[in-house]
């Protein structure tokens, strides 16, 4: 719910108050008067019981007057002075990649402070961090990650992290280095590649798929440089950790990137790479990007309306109209 949503059931609950007073009020008045005309027929010369009668019934105008006067303050009030009124915004703080995890969430923010939230988001230029500190307790949630490395890296360091919500998937492409197609590739050339085992592997298939290499039967989703088969100009693989491997983009060939990490260097997936995942991949829905958050956690009220923000048609044009194909809502649960 908005803002304004929030708002009118906050006028009308208090005009619905105002209105209560005012009929109590208005019976209070008339028992005053009754009493004032009852006093008078019965003791017509008493100055006490007058002035008693008058002190009550100014009392009884002026706490009449009041409630109205609050109403009329409530509803001019902006509306930032309205949600105030009704307490502190709970905090949920997230670990990120700086692109596009990041930039998704701060345009979330808004929409999560009108539910109640204040999103803390804390930017991580690595893939180990954000997960430790999630698996620790000192984060709420993390967002960086797609499934396979969040399943491996649990497998690979004991951590118990699940899967809150599918968000967005980022097409994995090939960018040119010192040379700029497939076709230009020469014996021995260099091809750098990301070293952690989900992302090697989807760099290897998307190699493969383009006439690079050959992996062998099976290898799948933990393919590494091992697995290759076939290798016809022998390229070398400087197999390096994701986020490095735009530095070293002009030392090779080319280069296999993460599209966060791509986006962050200032490549466009539908302008500058040479080859990239379609939507329609097997790789780009297995590779979705999550929030991940502690086993038991998943069902938390805040976390929960942090995925319905991102899975929200406002982040959904957000990140359509921002990142030219580069990063793809998920259109599944």
């Amino acid at each position: 719910m908005g803002s304004s949503g929030l708002i009118v059931i906050y006028n009308r609950s208090y005009k619905e108050e105002s209105i209560m007073k005012k009929k109590v009020l208005a019976s209070v008045l008339t028992a005053v008067l009754a009493v004032s005309v009852l006093s008078a027929c019965g003791a017509s010369g008493s100055e006490d019981t007058a002035a008693a009668t008058q002190e009550t019934t100014e009392e009884a105008a002026e706490a009449a007057s009041e409630p109205a006067e609050e109403a009329a303050e409530a509803e001019s009030a902006p509306a930032e002075e309205t949600e105030a009124a009704d307490g502190d915004l709970t905090v949920i703080s997230v670990a990120a990649s700086a692109t596009p995890h990041a930039e998704i969430l701060e345009a979330a923010k808004p929409l999560l402070a009108a539910e109640g939230y204040d999103l803390e988001v804390t930017v991580f230029d690595d893939y180990v961090q954000p997960n430790m500190v999630v698996d620790s307790g000192e984060f709420d949630a993390n967002y960086f990650q797609h499934i396979p490395y969040l399943e491996n890296f649990n497998v690979e360091r004991g951590t118990d992290l699940v899967i809150a919500g599918k968000i967005h998937y980022e097409p994995f492409g090939i960018y040119p280095g010192t040379k700029s197609s497939l076709d230009d590739l020469e014996e021995g050339d260099t091809i750098a590649v990301p070293n952690d085992t989900t992302n090697e592997a989807r760099a290897l298939l998307l190699l493969q798929d383009n006439g690079v290499l050959t992996l062998k039967d099976g290898a799948g989703l933990e393919a590494t440089v091992n697995d290759i088969t076939e290798n016809p100009k022998n390229l070398q693989f400087q197999e390096l950790e994701a986020a490095q491997i735009p530095h070293v983009i002009g030392e090779v060939a080319l280069a296999v990137m993460n599209g966060n990490y791509a986006l962050d260097a200032g490549y466009s997936v539908s302008k500058d790479a040479i080859a990239y995942e379609k939507s329609d991949s097997d790789a780009a829905q297995t590779y979705v990007n999550v929030i991940a958050v502690k086993a038991g956690n998943e069902e938390n009220a805040g976390i929960q309306a942090l995925v319905s923000v991102l899975k929200s048609d406002d982040i959904r044009n957000f990140i359509n109209e921002t990142y030219d194909g580069a990063v793809i809502p998920y259109d599944g649960e």
